[in-house]
Parts: C-alpha cells; structure tokens; sequence
C-alpha cells in the first residue's frame, strides 16, 4: 500500500500548488469605504477563500490602521493564514495582534486561536494523510499549545472556548508524557539508565494521572535496579502496584536477577 502514497501526495501538492499559484491579485477601489473592504473580505473569509481574504485584510490595515476595524482585519487575518496551512505568518499575525490590542475583547479567542495554531504546527503535509503516532513527533509545538490552553483557562475560565481548550490539554498531557515514555525507553535500549529514569522521573512529576504513568514507574524501577539503586527501584515499584494493582510489570522486575 506504501507505493500508492507517494502519487497521491505529488497529485496533492500538484493540485493545491497551481491552485494557489495562479490567483489574481485582489485589487479594491479608491472610492470603497473601510465597511466595504471589510464586507468584502468577510465575505471571502466565509466561503474559505482565504487567499482573497488576506488581500482585502491586508489593503483593509493599509488604507484605515486604526480603528475596530483594523483590529479585526488583524485577527482574522491570523485565522486565514492558519486555515491556508501558513503556521509561521499565523503565529506572527496572532502575536502582533496580542502586542498591539493587549486589552481587546475578544483577546480569549486570539489566546485560543494562538493555542490551535500551534496545535496543529508541527503536522506536515505527509502527516496529514499517512497516519503516524503522535507521540512520535517532535513536542515543541506541542508544549506551546499546551501553555496557550493553560492560559485561556487560567484567564478566561468562563471563556465560551475554554471547554474545548480543557479536552485539548488532556489530550497534548497524555501525548506529552508518552513521547518522555518513546524517549526513555530509547535511552533504555541504548544502555543510558540514569537519562532513562530521569524521563521516567520528569512523567511522575508533571504529567501524573496520565497513561503513561505505569509504563514511566516500570522504566524508573528497572533502570534503578541495574544501577543497582534498589530503594529507588522498589520505591518505583511499590508506586506502581499501590496505583496499578497487579500490573506484570511489579513481578517482571522483581525476579529480574542482574548479569
């Protein structure tokens, strides 16, 4: 099935490429006032022709940068570049905007918006029709998000987006502390014990009540016992089966004998 990935992902690129490529210029009017340019590109926004509607946001911010006007153009601007797969001109658009207008009304969505930028940053164009285990990718987007969403609800707990933004920190929680989890039994099967229970360690104190916390615990104990660290092994240990009650693991490492 492999084979056939490689054409459709060309045909892809292909398809969005002259897409993208042969639009013409969105050009308005000297004699349109800021409502029309604005209607225009509202307009635009909502049929997802995203690419029109940063240009009239864009000659939008030229003619009249001030004004309420202007402060949406800029937020909605950000979301238009994060709907055209343009995470780096999202980010810094949602940044300006949260610089300039520190004090905007709707500054709960602009933290919300900054929060799904980054949520989806790190997936490439690859990843979005191969599927991939997440944890697998690289978490520096992923802790972003997960500050944005912490954020929000730290501010604005009665925010209309902040229920959506509480699921979405579960989820980048337990995917954050399953790639400590990958990292760790990497360092496991390369012989690095101590950088192995340390990211088992980092699980236990910042991500607990996560799924990963068992795998962690067992990582810890069996690393420590080959260090011959037997307290901290059986201090693991005892973690594991008071919260994980007949979990394998416990038994596993305990008749374990070293080399």
């Amino acid at each position: 099935m492999k084979k056939y990935y490689i054409p459709l992902i060309l045909a892809l690129v292909s398809t969005s490429g002259c897409s993208y490529f042969t639009r013409d210029e969105v050009v308005t009017e000297e004699s349109w006032t800021v409502e029309r340019i604005y209607s225009e590109a509202k307009a635009a926004l909502n049929t997802e022709d995203y690419f029109s509607a940063l240009q009239y946001y864009g000659q939008l911010e030229a003619r009249f940068p001030f004004g309420i006007y202007a402060q949406q153009a800029l937020l909605e601007s950000a979301y238009a570049h994060y709907k055209s797969d343009d995470p780096e001109a999202a980010i810094a658009t949602i940044d300006r905007f949260m610089r300039v207008y520190p004090l905007h009304p709707n500054m709960d969505y602009a933290i919300y918006l900054r929060g799904l930028i980054n949520f989806t940053r790190d997936i490439g164009l690859f990843e979005k029709y191969i599927p991939r285990d997440e944890s697998q990718r690289d978490p520096g987007s992923a802790l972003f998000a997960l500050k944005d969403f912490t954020t929000l609800i730290n501010r604005y707990p009665q925010s209309s987006y902040s229920d959506d933004a509480v699921q979405r920190i579960v989820y980048l929680r337990n995917r954050l502390a399953q790639h400590e989890v990958n990292v760790a039994k990497y360092y496991m099967r390369r012989g690095a014990y101590v950088a192995a229970a340390n990211r088992g360690r980092y699980v236990i104190e910042n991500y607990p009540r996560t799924p990963a916390m068992p795998a962690a615990l067992l990582i810890m104990a069996k690393a420590y016992k080959v260090l011959e660290l037997n307290e901290l092994s059986e201090d693991a240990l005892r973690v594991l089966e008071l919260n994980y009650p007949g979990h394998p693991g416990v038994a596993e490492v305990r008749q374990t004998k070293l080399q």
